[in-house]
């Protein structure tokens, strides 16, 4: 048997080459399961969105749902007054599924309804599994399904998209407080207000997280009860839509955060106890529920959960047109202790019997499917322990992510700016840790996201700045921490921007330094919105530092976009002084120069480059960006000889905490 081709590349995999061929091998045996005997692929096995739920057709209604305790099941809705109804009985029909077809007029369009299921021992409302939409009442704070089938159903404009990767530049956000409102934004608020900043600013793909629709609004989306249903608090579906088809006529890419790591507890909303069993969808026993997250483990064992997810994965694309995902949660998913209070520091760790091999299944199953569905989709993995070959292709014996998230990177900066004083910040150890990508797979590099913005934590800005915030960020008025701060923040972007391999991720509003932290609506804060928005109006104030952040940050990805293979070419170090606290690396015709010292500028400096007429293509301490405009960046800047072969003298003028990007002509 040939050797995969992830062990041929990483010959530390040597020992673990048994373990991995397995994981491979259960992985072809899982998928053949599923297909059968049958000329069919993993797509046409995940359309089970297609036959499960509600759905019209010609002149009468069909409806069906896997319950396999169950013992009766009703439909009650406001066309039967919420009675039990023969006429609504579904009729088990095999294998656990329950089946009734319906007369036309027997619902109708905005109709609210759920599912009485009875089992031995018990009943309950519930809210079927595969329903496409949910609503919450607004005063009795109850969920219901609602029969959705609209006069005229959204057509998409764009029908064939192809999302630029190279560089992928992410916008992470979050549709509900993306108003300065206090108030839950919307699918046409976002569409209208936002995305325009989003193409203006310079990013081409938009993360969106908690679209699938979940109970308590604070949990940030990540306790799914509906997974097929788009979020009603944010509006329609045919919004949903239209955003995404406006997306891609400015030639946005669309992703989604995609919760199948766990679920919800709530039994009424979500598939807690759905047919009267702990197990239906989730592990039974210790394994049932997530000891951290306070919410259940899917068992991915199961033939009718891979069914389930997989088809997941397909509604959202067929659907809605999603380009892909980002998937959460991905190490609780592949550990059976989910990763907690373990450090992974060397390759044993990963290879033993803590690992899940039906989380892996899945999850090599789930790529291999998106890109069956759209080749050009995009998969990311949301993994902390470093798991080698997440992001390889399946072929090679990955388990198939297009990138995983650089995680180390924002904890990195949090503890540097934390525990090492500003004298002792090291500049070659802060490119090494923006550099430390596994080889051959791809990364989405971030100096923050959400996570680091919750209320407990504070964004990168606020540790720098703090309270400064609240009163010095307009020019002119400035203090040491908020001139500090804002030179900081620029300096921290760029090295994490400019070195990625794959992709650069950005949290809604962190591009222009968002003050203070999100707190949703919750009992402690009055179930206020004051911190659960996003203040537009302070990048938009050009008398504010912010607005100088925001352009900062709109020239930084220009740069990167500049040229088209900037995310493929090598990344060399050029120098690096660690007394002076410099570092300086070349990519492509471009030099990055790094001066993290915070009281020394450097006269004449020299840099060891290329011969070459260098000009400067962006200097953090321009005045446009609330910098002090020390340089006069309009000078050609020739090299001068030296000692070394093919190495000349580039010599500058470099101030304290600043960074420039020069260009060689």
């Amino acid at each position: 048997m040939d050797r995969l081709k992830i062990v041929q590349t990483d010959p530390y995999l040597i020992p673990f080459e048994s373990a991995l061929q397995g994981r491979h091998d259960y992985a072809v045996y899982r998928e053949k399961e599923l297909l059968g005997d049958e000329n069919k692929s993993l797509s046409d096995f995940a359309s089970g969105y297609l036959y499960f739920g509600l759905h019209k057709i010609k002149r009468s209604w069909v409806f069906r749902e896997w319950a396999p305790n169950a013992t009766a099941i009703y439909v009650i809705g406001d066309f039967n007054g919420w009675r039990m109804d023969s006429r609504y009985k579904l009729n088990p029909i095999g294998n656990g599924i329950w089946e009734r077809k319906f007369g036309e007029k027997m619902m109708k369009h905005g109709d609210l309804y759920k599912l009485l299921v009875e089992w031995n021992g018990g009943y309950g409302e519930r809210i079927p599994a595969w329903a496409r939409r949910v609503v919450q009442d607004p005063d009795t704070k109850i969920f219901s399904a609602q029969v959705w089938n609209p006069e005229s159903s959204y057509k998409f404009r764009i029908r064939k998209f192809r999302p630029t990767k190279s560089p992928l530049l992410i916008y992470e956000c979050h549709i509900g407080m993306a108003t300065e409102k206090e108030e839950v934004g919307t699918y046409e608020n976002f569409r209208t207000n936002v995305l325009p900043r989003i193409k203006e600013d310079g990013y081409n793909c938009i993360q969106i997280m908690a679209i699938q629709e979940h109970p308590y609004y604070g949990s940030f989306g990540y306790h799914v009860s509906s997974f097929f249903a788009a979020s009603s608090r944010f509006g329609t579906p045919e919004e949903l839509k239209r955003l995404i088809d406006d997306a891609h006529r400015n030639g946005i890419a669309v992703i989604m955060d995609l919760v199948h790591s766990h679920a919800v507890k709530n039994e009424v909303e979500g598939l807690a106890r759905f047919d009267g069993t702990p197990y239906q969808y989730f592990h039974g026993g210790d394994r049932r529920e997530h000891p951290a997250w306070d919410s259940l483990c899917f068992n991915y064992n199961k033939n009718e959960v891979l069914h389930f997810l997989l088809s997941n994965c397909k509604f959202w694309m067929e659907e809605y047109r999603f380009d892909g995902f980002r998937f959460d949660g991905v190490t609780s998913m592949i550990y059976r202790n989910h990763g907690l209070g373990q450090d992974f520091t060397s390759y044993s760790d990963y290879y033993n019997m803590n690992q899940d091999g039906d989380a892996l299944c899945y999850l090599t199953l789930a790529n291999k499917l998106i890109h069956e569905i759209n080749p050009e989709a995009i998969t990311i993995a949301e993994e902390m322990s470093g798991l080698p070959e997440l992001a390889a292709p399946y072929g090679d014996g990955g388990i198939g992510f297009d990138y995983r998230m650089a995680m180390g990177i924002p904890d990195f900066w949090i503890k540097y700016i934390k525990e090492v004083k500003d004298e002792d910040w090291k500049a070659g150890h802060i490119l090494w840790e923006v550099t430390n990508h596994r080889a051959g797979e791809k990364t989405i590099s971030y100096a923050e996201s959400h996570d680091q913005a919750l209320v407990g934590d504070k964004t990168l800005i606020f540790r720098l700045i703090d309270s400064d915030m609240y009163w010095h960020m307009r020019k002119g008025d400035e203090t040491f921490a908020v001139n500090r701060g804002v030179a900081l923040h620029k300096m921290i972007r760029l090295i994490t921007a400019t070195t990625i391999n794959g992709g650069y991720l950005n949290f809604m509003g962190n591009e222009f330094g968002h003050p203070e932290w999100i707190d949703f609506p919750r009992e402690g804060n009055g179930w206020s919105y004051k911190y659960a928005r996003r203040q537009w109006s302070l990048v938009d104030n050009h008398d504010l530092l912010y607005y100088n952040l925001g352009e900062f940050d709109r020239a930084m990805l220009d740069l990167i976009k500049s040229d088209r293979r900037f995310t493929e070419s090598e990344i060399e170090k050029v120098w690096d002084n660690e007394g002076d606290q410099l570092v300086a690396y070349k990519r492509r015709n471009f030099v990055f120069i790094f001066n993290f010292n915070h009281e020394k500028s450097f006269t004449d400096y020299g840099i060891l480059v290329r011969k070459g007429t260098y000009c400067v293509v962006l200097n953090t301490d321009d005045r446009r960006f609330g910098g002090f405009g020390f340089s006069d960046d309009s000078v050609r800047h020739v090299t001068e000889p030296s000692h070394l072969k093919n190495k000349e003298w580039l010599r500058l003028y470099i101030p304290a905490r600043s960074a420039l990007v020069l260009k060689r002509e």
